[in-house]
């Protein structure tokens, strides 16, 4: 039994989400604060079955008494049951926060997911609006919109709401600039998903723990601003029972009834905690965090004209030219490959192979750019086509296979919708037909008991099975041309044989042309028919396999074979 097979048959991991609710149910203050904010939630619901009194029922001579059996919290300065008020004023409270914080999701996460995904113009622009209006504090904007719409709960929400937006749009934003450079999004890219699909159905997922926590502290900072405006007069309407009202009332009887404050105050300090706290053992449970990255603007370049097509390559790259700032990463290389040809691009790390590869899918990381050159994929021009007509071309033009599997796959998503996106995105397929040819990709592919595995994340494949997986998907869309970016690099030998194997067979069942990006000679000498040499972004030898190896013209290519251990030979 090989490797990856002992690897399939391990005892199966607890999903992501499992693992966050096991963790949680480790942290007693959490269930705690769960306990009670459902019990919040519970009284609100069931306020008319609770309360043991009418909230507004006046009852002029039994003002402010204390506590006692017929009132357990005692009354008010109208009489009116403690206790039943702020059962009542649980309402309030929760109304209070699931509105604004339900506005500021609406709002901020989906403006921050596209504002951090598209960059550029739209990122600078959006981001000085966000700083105008976050210079303005937050009570200030509440009472703004108080004295232009009329006092009201919602209305006190709305502008709240607004705030929250503005900070979720921030972190939002902050989390895309990272989770945009992963692999994982560039195979979806290079699939062919649609941006909306893309940021909604791939990022989103990634990004959405850290969204999670932030809602459950701004669902009690909400409840604090509620209570705040409450206590100003500016929250419910009079005699709605609110905590804060009812702290506000107590102010002018607290030196006649003592109590009259303690429960209010209670009911939002505790709910106020117990919120944060919640939020706090999310964050614990979830145990993600991400650096926000500055976003650079991409320019579409112009095609540079190309001498005429070869009747027999299917691409055909002139003069391609990559640039960052103060540094060339590919400096004007030419080359084509032939449809059904292996073709290797070979050199020693940081020699421009995998920029080259990124550059033909259309994927140059900002700040990167190409400046100038061709690429023509079956006499297509492939520079200066929009995002747009590139995700058309990506999947069934362009399949792409990356260096590490595990970072390519997207770790939230089980591998069968990973499959299946690809599928049902350039095929039209149905969700079962999807994933009864997903399970077809996967056994191709060698992963056993492929319909059981389908259901699983990638955390639970061994290295070699994982870029199967990536194979197969990369596969779905039946692409013309798979780039193969150091495929075996991560895998021990047996393994590494066992994928060269498999692409090679992969070809032939196909009709696919190859180009396998690399660093060991070995690879390029067992499996490429022409290679391509690389040094320093530039091309310094192209030649086919025998006569590299057996007469080398360059002296780079020279040392590149000299410094190889095994002494390699062309197959």
């Amino acid at each position: 039994m090989s490797v990856d097979q002992v690897e399939v048959e391990r005892v199966v991991v607890t999903t992501g989400w499992a693992r966050v609710l096991r963790r949680l149910v480790r942290q007693p203050l959490t269930l705690v604060c769960m306990a009670f904010l459902l019990l919040l939630v519970a009284a609100a619901v069931f306020a008319p079955w609770l309360a043991p009194h009418d909230p507004s029922r006046l009852n002029v001579p039994g003002k402010l008494a204390g506590p006692s059996a017929a009132h357990w919290l005692g009354t008010d300065e109208l009489g009116r049951d403690q206790l039943s008020r702020i059962i009542y004023g649980s309402r309030v409270a929760l109304r209070a926060s699931l509105q604004a914080v339900a506005l500021a999701l609406l709002v901020g996460v989906p403006l921050g997911l596209v504002i951090g995904y598209l960059g550029g113009w739209w990122d600078r622009v959006a981001m000085r609006l966000v700083d105008a209006i976050s210079s303005l504090p937050a009570l200030l904007l509440a009472f703004g919109v108080i004295a232009m719409l009329g006092r009201g709960l919602t209305n006190a929400m709305l502008a709240i709401g607004v705030v929250f937006g503005i900070h979720l749009l921030r972190l939002t934003r902050g989390a895309v600039l990272v989770e945009r450079e992963q692999p994982y999004v560039d195979a979806a890219r290079v699939l062919g998903l649609s941006t909306p699909r893309i940021v909604f159905g791939q990022i989103l997922p990634n990004v959405a723990g850290p969204l999670i926590v932030q809602s459950a502290i701004f669902l009690g900072l909400a409840q604090l601003f509620e209570a705040t405006l409450s206590f100003l007069g500016l929250g419910i309407e009079v005699g709605d029972a609110s905590w804060g009202q009812m702290l506000d009332k107590s102010r002018a009887y607290a030196a006649q009834q003592p109590w009259l404050p303690v429960f209010p105050g209670l009911a939002i300090t505790l709910t106020v905690l117990a919120f944060n706290l919640l939020g706090d053992g999310i964050r614990d449970a979830m145990g993600r965090h991400g650096d926000a990255v500055l976003p650079w603007r991409r320019r579409t370049p112009k095609a540079t004209p190309t001498p005429a097509a070869d009747g027999g390559a299917l691409l055909q790259v002139h003069d391609l030219r990559v640039e960052f700032p103060g540094q060339v990463a590919v400096g004007g290389i030419s080359f084509d490959v032939a449809e059904g040809e292996v073709f290797g691009l070979v050199g020693e790390s940081g020699s421009g192979k995998s920029m080259t590869a990124l550059a033909l899918a259309g994927l140059v990381p900002p700040p990167g750019e190409v400046t100038s050159g061709s690429v023509r994929l079956a006499g297509r021009e492939l520079i200066g086509l929009s995002d747009a007509d590139m995700a058309a071309v990506r999947g069934p033009g362009i399949g792409m296979v990356f260096q590490d599997p595990v970072s390519a796959l997207s770790p939230v998503h089980t591998i069968g919708r990973q499959l299946c996106e690809p599928l049902r995105t350039h095929e039209g397929l149905s969700k079962r037909a999807a994933r009864e040819r997903a399970a077809e990709l996967l056994t191709l592919v060698g992963v056993p008991d492929a319909k059981r595995r389908l259901k699983d994340y990638p955390h639970q494949f061994s290295g070699g099975m994982a870029q199967r997986v990536v194979i197969a998907r990369a596969l779905a869309a039946r692409p013309k041309l798979l780039i193969a970016d150091e495929p075996t690099t991560a895998l021990d030998v047996t393994i590494q044989r066992q994928v060269l194997d498999l692409l090679l067979d992969l070809r032939e069942g196909f009709g696919m042309t190859i180009i396998l990006i690399t660093h060991d000679l070995a690879v390029v000498a067992d499996a490429c028919d022409r290679v391509a040499v690389m040094r320093e972004g530039r091309i310094v030898e192209t030649a086919p396999v025998d006569p590299l190896f057996n007469a080398p013209a360059h002296d780079y290519t020279k040392a590149l074979i000299a410094a190889t251990p095994t002494g390699v030979s062309p197959c």
